[in-house]
């Protein structure tokens, strides 16, 4: 490994953070506001290339999309459908290099296609073996075409009526919330300091170029400014209201579209296979998941005038996906059997040929008149080479010293050899075994948070010591999964989650009280309205 994960001074540590930004002297060479997949991503690349790195997030490390999405790596099934196949190709090898740098988060996965009409079997079929060779030797395992009975042994809750037979193939499946914090780790390993919680309020210039930032300490109120050779853009949703602090009456270049995902018990799907769905009313892919405890069924496709931190799913949405997985399964899930609903708004590429470097991918790289690098679109899958990309285009904007980026053969903060995916704590990879440490020191800390959760309290306690979790939010959506999982459970969590939080962070009884009531505002909009 390129560098000792038990350093204390690799721990990740907002306090620590602070005086890093504080103390520095000069200009950064790369400030990225956002850190949500792409954000990271790109720290991780400018902060292992030796690049000083600074990044800063309004809210918390991944609040927005890139903790909502399908939990997949994946190549694009519905891409080779569209003949997208120079994306194809790049995101089965970016799947591959995930899968190699971050074992203990991003893991084989199995799907099925059940086929319903004769021609169906031989057409995915072929299509699959395409997506194999596509692959290469980065390839996780050969498709094959399953009579009925092997298509039921792998999906018994298929509905079995008319069924053929199907198609089994296999993609990555990953915990999003988690990459994100390793990746923030592993840029932190590297000399990057990243900040959540902070908020950019200006961009600063000179004589019409950006010379840096200003911003804002949400938990303090403290503002702070940072000198820096380029500005990334990687914003996300938000990406229109950062160019438009930079010149007022920029183009809008992105459109929000809403995909929401509901979370079922695990009967729906009891086996360790995936359900796709080549083809929904609308035209979308609709995919049924096994992911930790429970299934996972999405996505729609919404279009949204507004970006929002907490975006809420439409009821036509939940029916839609009710309606539709229906169809499929022998018993069809209803309101009641929803335990979470969670909506999340991709931000998709207008175009704006004018400026821009754009690439052949589905993202879109951009630099303004004043020096503003603007990067959009993408997907979580395709994170490392958008990242790769930005560094290169700021090399250029900021005349920085040419380096080549590392992060093909990087591996992520808690990589791991020899996962064992049935280990409750496995996708903390190296941390497991310091969390179990918690463990053996402290008895109650080996208890769960809440019965119908997989979390205990020792997982809070490491989050709040290590991975800059600054509130019970953080605490439950993204260093647990808890609220995505079972949101009753998480609201019924969030007291003993509180008070662990109080202790390790010698807050008062008025944070914890607040801490409860603002999170538990926000979980309701997880659960499904009376229907």
């Amino acid at each position: 490994m390129p560098y000792n994960e038990q350093a204390p001074e690799h721990r990740m540590n907002r306090k620590t953070m602070i005086q890093q930004l504080e103390s520095h002297l000069g200009e950064w060479d790369v400030c990225i506001i956002g850190g949500g997949a792409t954000g990271l991503g790109t720290a991780v690349d400018a902060a292992s290339r030796g690049f000083k790195t600074l990044l800063v997030e309004q809210h918390d490390f991944a609040k927005g999309t890139s903790s909502r999405s399908t939990k997949l790596i994946h190549g694009g099934v519905r891409y080779l459908q569209q003949g997208n196949i120079k994306l194809v190709i790049e995101a089965l090898r970016e799947r591959g290099l995930l899968r190699k740098n971050a074992p203990h988060l991003v893991k084989d996965q199995s799907f099925v296609i059940p086929n319903y009409k004769w021609w169906e079997g031989p057409f995915y079929g072929f299509g699959l073996k395409i997506y194999d060779w596509m692959a290469g030797r980065l390839g996780l395992g050969p498709s094959q075409v399953l009579s009925r009975e092997e298509t039921l042994q792998l999906a018994p809750t298929l509905d079995g009526q008319g069924l053929r037979g199907g198609v089994l193939y296999f993609d990555g499946q990953f915990d999003d919330a988690r990459l994100a914090i390793n990746l923030a780790q592993t840029a932190t390993d590297h000399g990057g300091v990243l900040l959540n919680y902070m908020q950019v309020t200006q961009l600063q210039k000179k004589d019409s170029r950006i010379t840096g930032v200003q911003c804002r300490d949400a938990i303090t109120g403290q503002t702070y400014s940072a000198q820096a050779k380029t500005v990334i853009n990687a914003t996300g949703i938000f990406t229109d209201s950062i160019l438009q602090m930079d010149i007022k009456d920029a183009p809008p270049i992105i459109t929000l579209s809403q995909g929401i995902h509901l979370v079922l018990d695990k009967s729906f799907l009891p086996g360790k296979a995936a359900i796709m769905i080549p083809h929904t009313d609308d035209g979308r892919v609709l995919f049924a998941v096994p992911w930790h405890t429970k299934t996972l069924v999405g996505t729609t496709d919404t279009p949204v005038e507004h970006p929002s931190l907490e975006p809420k799913a439409r009821q036509e949405e939940i029916l839609f996906i009710l309606t539709q997985i229906g169809k499929y399964l022998l018993k069809n899930p209803e309101w009641n059997d929803i335990r979470s609903v969670f909506a999340g708004l991709r931000p998709l590429v207008k175009g704006n040929a004018q400026h821009t470097a754009a690439l052949p991918r589905d993202h879109l790289i951009q630099v303004s008149d004043t020096g503003l690098i603007t990067i959009t679109g993408g997907k979580w899958t395709t994170y490392r080479r958008m990242a790769e990309d930005v560094v290169n285009i700021a090399i250029s904007v900021g005349a920085l010293e040419k380096k080549i980026s590392k992060t093909e053969d990087l591996p992520v903060h808690g990589w791991k050899n020899d996962i064992d995916y049935n280990d409750e704590l496995y996708f903390y990879g190296t941390a497991a075994t310091e969390i179990r440490q918690l463990i053996k020191e402290d008895a109650a800390m080996g208890e769960k948070i809440n019965a119908s959760l997989p979390y205990r309290k020792a997982e809070i306690i490491w989050a709040v010591q290590h991975e800059m979790c600054m509130t019970v939010e953080d605490a439950l959506a993204r260093r647990t999964r808890a609220l995505l999982l079972d949101a009753k459970a998480a609201i019924a969590a969030a007291p003993a989650v509180a008070a662990l939080m109080a202790k390790a962070m010698n807050k008062e009884a008025d944070w914890e009280k607040e801490q409860i009531e603002s999170f538990t505002i926000m979980a309701k909009q997880y659960l499904p309205d009376p229907f």
